[in-house]
């Protein structure tokens, strides 16, 4: 097992926190890390989430959010085709997904693209939980 050191990240990914904890514990990684996906800051309260998907078309993906638990699944319908390969790099399993979004992240929309799938997120922060300045009189 590799030992990855995610501080420097911590500093840069506000509204991932307890994703990079899931991930630092090894407790995210139950189904050996497929489908591969990047975790980017767009900027301070923008995210996206890219997930590489290839061979899933839309009506095989679903996307759905339960309390601050985000889940992505593939999943085939009918029979697998049968195939012989003379070696075989691209899994085509089902799958699931899931991370753990912070509080007042929402999910802004998804898309795909040339294999990946994006789904976007912002972070909203309530008027009343936003740092304000205090005058000094």
């Amino acid at each position: 097992m590799r030992n990855t050191e995610l501080a420097p990240l911590y500093r840069s990914a506000i509204g991932f926190d307890r994703l990079f904890n899931l991930l630092e514990s090894g407790q995210n990684q139950t189904n050996g890390g497929y489908p591969p996906y990047n975790v980017e800051l767009v900027d301070d309260n923008h995210y996206r989430i890219a997930i590489a998907v290839a061979g899933f078309p839309e009506k095989d993906l679903d996307i759905t959010t339960q309390d601050n638990l985000l889940i992505v699944r593939g999943s085939r319908a009918g029979e697998p085709v049968q195939r012989t390969y003379l070696y075989q790099g691209i899994a085509e399993r089902n799958f699931e997904r899931k991370f753990q979004l912070a509080e007042h992240v929402k999910i802004k929309g998804a898309n795909l693209v040339n294999g990946l799938l994006y789904i976007d997120l912002e972070r909203v922060v309530p008027e009343n939980l936003k740092p304000r300045r205090i005058e000094i009189k």
